[in-house]
């Protein structure tokens, strides 16, 4: 069951777009610090009284240590109106309406109704939201170089992690920095700045409504994995690549690797890598390795080397792409934004971020 909790806003400590963070005294004693989303309860404010959702922060799981505002029980403001159609946490308690860039309703309908392809966009696809900074990273860097320009990036993130797009301080950061030209929510997830119902549409929009130069793929913030081969959130990673494929683009994946993970599933090249781009790709994509770190690591043959063979060995016919950049580290060093996956930064965990701008870098060489 949802636990439930009330208590009155002590102050409003933090916000970003889309997000405000506040302190709140509860009813039964202490106090939380309390996510608000205020596109779906409204702002908040000192002294108002709000009832929230505590389920995840007691049992101690990883959304960042907040309770979530679900209503502000003093508000009178009457709900913003939408013209949209489309339900997002469909049959939920916390169901909203939203327009869907592809919907009747929506200015950019007649150009998607039939739309069928994104025309060989390059598209690149990542297990974790924590490799999004650093693709835009490679992807600034080469296509600047090419073209002489900043690119037009779109983001779309898929529902395997966090719902609200609004909960990625990521995102926010590099809108506000001019390093996304939009973002796009698909499936269930909300709150970009267009909303599609598949990742389908959302490409087609990326390609069309926004027109961009390259796309990027990832789940929201919140990566689910349970130890198994199968079970893990960032599996779509496989499948993003059969619609990029199934439009037409050119898609590149993002190897998860990792010179610091203690877990031997994900040193190196991790199992995830494996099987969304060994078992559940089936179309062909580009895969980019970066350069080797040196001196090479011992475990370099059995976690990286043949675990590449592994997924090379599988039924799409992958493209191996080796990269020799020796500036991958400062290009990662101009990110706008912190980097950090699993709660390691640059310093602790170079490849993981490296691996990322490299094939950022391969997707804007694409476009020459």
């Amino acid at each position: 069951m949802i636990q439930w909790r009330r208590g009155i806003v002590q102050s409003v400590v933090d916000q970003w777009v889309g997000a405000e963070v506040a302190i709140v005294d509860l009813d039964d004693g202490g106090s939380v610090r309390a996510l608000n989303y205020p596109q779906l309860t409204g702002p908040v404010a000192t002294g108002a009284h709000v009832l929230m959702n505590s389920s995840a922060l007691d049992r101690g799981l990883g959304t960042g240590g907040f309770a979530f505002i679900v209503a502000n029980l003093e508000s009178d403001a009457p709900p913003a109106p939408t013209s949209g159609h489309l339900v997002k946490a469909r049959y939920t308690p916390m169901q909203s309406m939203v327009l869907s860039v592809d919907e009747q309703g929506s200015e950019h309908h007649a150009a998607l109704r039939d739309a069928d392809t994104v025309a060989g966009l390059p598209v690149v696809v990542a297990d974790l939201h924590s490799s999004v900074p650093a693709i835009l990273a490679g992807i600034r860097a080469r296509f600047t170089a090419i073209h002489g320009r900043a690119p037009r990036v779109v983001y779309i993130m898929t529902d395997g992690g966090a719902l609200p797009a609004w909960f990625s301080r990521t995102i926010s950061g590099l809108r506000l920095a001019g390093w996304l030209q939009a973002s796009i929510t698909c499936g269930q997830a909300f709150g970009g700045d267009y909303e599609s119902v598949t990742l389908h549409t959302a490409l087609l929009a990326a390609r069309i409504v926004v027109e961009a130069d390259v796309a990027v793929v990832a789940q929201g913030p919140g990566n689910l994995g349970t130890d198994t081969r199968w079970g893990f959130s960032g599996v779509s990673a496989g499948d993003a690549l059969n619609a990029v494929a199934a439009l037409r683009g050119r898609g590149v994946g993002v190897l998860r690797m990792s010179q610091a993970d203690s877990r031997w599933r994900h040193l190196g090249v991790s199992h995830h890598s494996v099987t969304a781009y060994g078992r559940v790709a089936l179309a062909a994509a580009d895969l980019v390795l970066p350069p080797e770190p040196r001196p090479r690591p011992a475990w370099w043959a059995e976690c990286v080397s043949e675990r590449v063979a592994e997924i090379l060995a599988g039924c799409a016919g992958h493209r191996l792409h080796l990269r020799s950049d020796g500036d991958l580290v400062e290009i990662l060093r101009s990110v706008p934004v912190p980097l950090s996956t699993m709660g390691r930064g640059l310093v602790e965990d170079e490849l993981a971020f490296t691996a990322a701008a490299a094939a950022g870098c391969h997707a804007a060489e694409l476009t020459a």
